[in-house]
């Protein structure tokens, strides 16, 4: 039921897994011990619904039994945005397990029904294929992978295996409440979908993952140092933004999809007040963003190597990245 190829990568590697008790994360425990795959867990109780509580002492029971190191956060956060919060304080929380414990996976249960949800609520908004695709098996982060074991699985399969091993798991009664656009697309298309052509929508994934592949321009070479990413532009513009996105997803920065849109056609672009975007005219920069005054001098250089005007402020006070940029410049604007 596992996919197969993380299955190396998570036998060789320290794994966290992101546990919930509920039908999906409980699966991919006892998967993941069939598999014989090291692994501890973490789980965050918001404590918004009376079973939290009880799922978190059900998380600390199956480590107990099984061996396994189980990392707990108890958090309360405002409902104000509370599912954009609730993502950022259970990825801080495990990016922080990671770092301290040394992990170099984490492993989420997302699962096919996940993956087509996804799909169809992207359709609906208007997405290319790499949008579309938004999940993906393997993923790198700062410093560890993403790794979804679960995504040719559906959850027919997975509560079929939980019942079949005599396992509980916890219900989350929102998870019914259809005022939520994801539970609209889950129970009125998804599922029956996947009820009468799973087998025909696990292989169109594995076709578009293929297509997706050969469309794009994979072999883009980025330059880091620290905070800064540095590319030479390829022609095509859609995939420097793919590549721009996949760059801040490594630091745990997700886009919006209007910040996609502004990049098609401006050529900076300042994301989520954190980072700036630029275009050159053959080069693309990522770095944090930041204002501040800049002296005379610093201005006149930068406007003769023709650095782009927002990342102009984040060089001003990083030395050694303006140097590697003007490094840069200097040869295409025949100043070296």
């Amino acid at each position: 039921m596992l996919s197969k190829e993380p299955l190396s990568l998570l036998r060789d590697g320290k794994n966290l897994l992101a546990f919930s008790g509920g039908v999906d994360s409980t699966a991919l425990f006892f998967l993941l011990l069939r598999e014989n795959i090291p692994f501890d867990i973490a789980i965050v109780n918001y404590q918004t619904r009376e079973q939290s509580s009880e799922e978190t002492a059900y998380a600390q029971t199956l480590a107990d039994k099984f061996g396994k190191e189980c990392f707990i956060l108890t958090t309360r956060l405002s409902e104000q945005n509370f599912e954009a919060n609730a993502r950022h304080a259970r990825y801080d929380f495990f990016e922080t397990v990671i770092k301290e414990h040394g992990s170099t996976n984490l492993l989420t249960a997302h699962q096919l029904d996940d993956r087509l949800e996804w799909l169809l609520m992207q359709l609906s908004k208007g997405a290319g294929l790499y949008e579309l695709l938004g999940m993906q098996s393997i993923e790198q982060r700062d410093g560890y992978k993403l790794v979804r074991p679960l995504l040719e699985t559906s959850k027919a399969e997975l509560k079929t295996f939980l019942r079949d091993n005599s396992i509980p798991y916890f219900e989350d009664e929102s998870n019914r409440d259809e005022k939520y656009k994801r539970n609209f697309f889950r129970h009125n298309i998804a599922a029956p979908l996947l009820e009468k052509y799973g087998s025909g929508i696990k292989k169109s994934f594995a076709y578009l993952n293929e297509d997706l592949d050969e469309r794009l321009e994979q072999n883009i070479e980025v330059t880091t140092i620290r905070e800064l990413h540095m590319f030479r532009r390829p022609a095509s513009r859609r995939s420097a933004v793919i590549k721009i996105d996949r760059i801040l997803k490594e630091h745990g920065f997700l886009m919006r999809q209007g910040d996609k849109e502004s990049l098609k056609s401006e050529d900076e672009h300042v994301v989520g007040r954190r980072f700036v975007v630029s275009f050159h005219t053959d080069y693309c920069f990522i770095a944090p963003y930041t204002t501040r005054g800049m002296s005379k001098r610093f201005k006149e250089q930068c406007r003769l190597l023709g650095v782009p005007k927002k990342l102009r402020p984040y060089l001003f006070e990083n030395e050694e990245m303006f140097e590697a940029v003007a490094a840069l410049l200097k040869i295409k604007a025949g100043l070296a």
